[in-house]
């Protein structure tokens, strides 16, 4: 298996709901579900990685605080090396809401002074295998050395996969043109409808992939990551699709990031591409409908 590794936003989430938006101000509201758990895009996909017994890399830094202690205790002991800074550990509240919708509150924290050259180190004994950058528009240091991880990454010989997400300001003009320089370097582009049709303007998702797969390099492999409708890619001008299975969901926070680590750890595995995307939606499904979160497949799948 080839090795897997993950770059980007690990925080505290605190989990909280459902509750119907909005309370009115100065009321109390009891909710019935509450989770504090390592979050953030890389750490979602670094929980599912750990769920799953595989052996990766999650390079990182914590705050000096309370939070940073807890969170490296949650990602032992793959936290052994993660760096502290005198900063307050980010931490991002959700709020889950009965349509199936979120709302996130979060601070700044320690995430935006993540620094490649402090990370480098932890990560530096990798060679081939595969790299998830994550929560670009989070990282704001980190994703400034985007050039040098790409030129780190292929000379080793290691497939770039990334998960931007969304930037607050929206795809403008800038946003655009910085995505274009990244999608250069990327093998496996993740990324969800919404941002899929922002990006590239298609009125719809099969448009979109083919905007997007001409965004990357020969060969690489454009993902649009659907929720309940599955997930759908393109490589080599051939589509491939994988449905959800239906599942009673407790809260989909993370769903996209867990997904990422199941087609990631298929890829590592050498599936084919709609193996990938099988294993990707039975992981987030089987994890979004569990609490305590569970990660392991039922045999029965094949998908793990």
């Amino acid at each position: 298996m080839l090795p897997l590794a993950v770059l980007g936003n690990v925080n505290v989430d605190l989990i909280m709901g459902p509750v119907a938006p909005w309370p009115v101000p100065g009321t109390e509201v009891l909710l019935d579900h509450d989770d504090l758990r390592a979050g953030g895009s890389a750490g979602n996909t670094a929980l599912a990685w750990a769920g799953l017994g595989l052996p990766f890399v999650v390079p990182a830094s914590v705050g000096d605080d309370l939070f940073g202690r807890w969170l490296s205790d949650q990602l032992a002991p793959h936290s052994a090396d993660w760096v502290t800074v005198p900063e307050a550990t980010t931490l991002s509240v959700g709020l889950t809401h009965p349509d199936g919708e979120r709302t996130f509150f979060t601070m700044g924290g320690h995430l935006s002074s993540m620094d490649w050259q402090a990370l480098r180190p932890q990560i530096e004994h990798m060679t081939g295998g595969l790299l998830l950058l994550c929560g670009s528009f989070l990282t704001h240091r980190l994703t400034a050395a985007y050039p040098a991880i790409f030129a780190w990454a292929e000379a080793r010989d290691i497939a770039i996969a990334l998960d931007p997400g969304w930037p607050p300001a929206g795809w403008s003009g800038p946003e655009r043109a910085r995505m274009t320089g990244w999608l250069a370097h990327v093998r496996h582009l993740l990324i969800n409808e919404a941002e899929a049709l922002a990006l590239t303007g298609a009125v719809d998702t099969t448009d979109a992939l083919t905007a997007l797969e001409g965004m990357l390099p020969k060969g690489a492999t454009a993902v649009i990551k659907a929720g309940p409708m599955g997930a759908l890619a393109r490589r080599g001008g051939v589509n491939a699709r994988a449905a959800a299975p239906a599942v009673q969901v407790v809260d989909t926070i993370g769903a996209g990031d867990i997904f990422n680590a199941g087609y990631l750890a298929a890829v590592a595995r050498g599936a084919d591409l709609t193996d990938a995307l099988t294993n990707g939606t039975a992981l987030a499904s089987r994890a979004i409908s569990t609490f305590p979160r569970q990660y392991g497949l039922p045999d029965t799948t094949g998908a793990a």
